[in-house]
């Protein structure tokens, strides 16, 4: 009896085993071709940014609903590539080749709106570009802004949710040992818009977007395995990456977009 037990234990392991490698292949299949990104970019004054010039990435206020998580706000502070003036403990930046970016600071989210209080507190923070010219013109608001040296605000608004699911993983211990099988997966979508204002001249620059969904699973094969799509870390990195040649004027081709972005930055 003991032998039959052992027969009938192996023999429902290696079902489970041939089961779990079918649905493995299965599940790597669909997330390898199942995850799209978009990034777009509009821009309104030809500008960029100049050696020394600092900027500061702050979460849009939101009234209701959900708002950009912090630490995707950390993620793009730390992949922008500039330097950062106040990191958090733990916090570190990339770093680009002088070639490939302009060296700018990256001031940070709680010691701005501390500067500037109460004006970019939530309830008080200029939504758009005629509420900064209004702002900009109260007395001393310029001048502590040319304090601190922060030119540009980058406003960041969106999040990452999860839009569809399905799917089991069962799992149960018998006799002859246990195991799981089953699929279960859902569906994550990241959206974020980033909006540069010039804080020196009062204007919005343009728009940075990044917008990416993918399908993760977890996968019953004697233990549970997970395969993670990395939806929101993607969009971080798309972000940034366009975001970073915003700010360089990549997009200004040609020396008439020099000239116009040398002019446009005094």
């Amino acid at each position: 009896m003991r032998f039959v037990r052992s027969g009938a234990g192996q023999s429902a392991n290696g079902l489970a085993r041939f089961l779990g490698v079918a649905i493995l292949a299965a599940a790597l299949s669909l997330t390898s071709a199942c995850m799209t990104s978009k990034v777009d970019e509009t821009r309104q004054i030809a500008t960029s940014i100049q050696e020394g010039e600092s900027i500061v990435i702050l979460k849009r206020p939101q009234l209701e609903g959900i708002g950009t998580e912090e630490a995707f706000l950390d993620c793009v502070q730390e992949n922008l590539g500039g330097q950062l003036l106040h990191p958090e403990k733990g916090q570190t930046a990339k770093r680009y080749r002088k070639s490939e970016s302009v060296q700018f600071n990256i001031y940070g989210e709680q010691e701005f709106t501390d500067a500037l209080f109460p004006w970019f507190e939530p309830s008080t923070a200029p939504a758009n570009a005629g509420g900064l010219k209004s702002l900009l013109e109260r007395p001393g608001v310029a001048g502590r802004l040319r304090e601190i040296g922060v030119r540009y605000v980058v406003w960041v608004d969106g999040n990452t949710r999860k839009t569809d699911g399905g799917g089991a993983v069962s799992c149960a211990v018998g006799p002859g040992g246990g195991g799981c099988i089953g699929l279960g997966w859902w569906e994550k979508e990241s959206g974020y818009l980033a909006t540069v204002w010039d804080m020196q001249n009062g204007s919005e620059i343009g728009t940075v977007s990044a917008d990416v969904n993918g399908t993760s699973v977890l996968i019953g094969a004697i233990a549970p395995i997970p395969i993670i799509t990395p939806v929101r870390s993607t969009a971080c990195n798309r972000l940034s990456d366009q975001l970073r040649s915003f700010l360089n004027g990549s997009d200004l081709a040609g020396a008439g977009g020099a000239a116009a972005a040398s002019a446009g930055s005094r």
